[in-house]
């Protein structure tokens, strides 16, 4: 590969995933050829792709909420809500399990601070 990923390539590329951007818009935006966009792109995605049991903080209508992914889906996936650790606000408008974008996660929680 004949580009190296910086952070201004790896955010812009998150950003444009996370809005569901096709692969090759995503080469056009880089200026690269569609072959070595793909490249690049499955190593930024892996890179911050949640996982099926990882602990996040979300935001919801600007509250913070905390959960446990428990299912993944294309650009989003189905969080359990820790509602001792959400805003007490959402409870009257949330289930126990909601669905949050990928752009929406702001931080991936360790289990040894929780």
């Amino acid at each position: 590969m004949g580009k190296v990923i910086t952070e201004e390539i790896q955010s812009l590329v998150e950003v444009e995933l996370r809005k569901g951007a096709s692969k090759s818009r995503i080469a056009t935006l880089l200026g690269v050829p569609y072959d070595e966009a793909i490249v690049i792109i499955d190593e930024i995605k892996a890179s911050f792709r949640p996982d099926v049991g990882d602990r996040i903080v979300f935001s919801f209508r600007d509250e913070k909420m905390a959960g446990t992914i428990i299912k993944l889906l294309n650009n989003s996936a189905v969080v359990e809500i820790y509602w001792d650790k959400s805003s007490d606000k959402m409870k009257d408008i949330m289930e126990s399990k909601t669905i949050v974008n990928f752009k929406d996660i702001e931080e991936f929680v360790s289990s040894e601070t929780e």
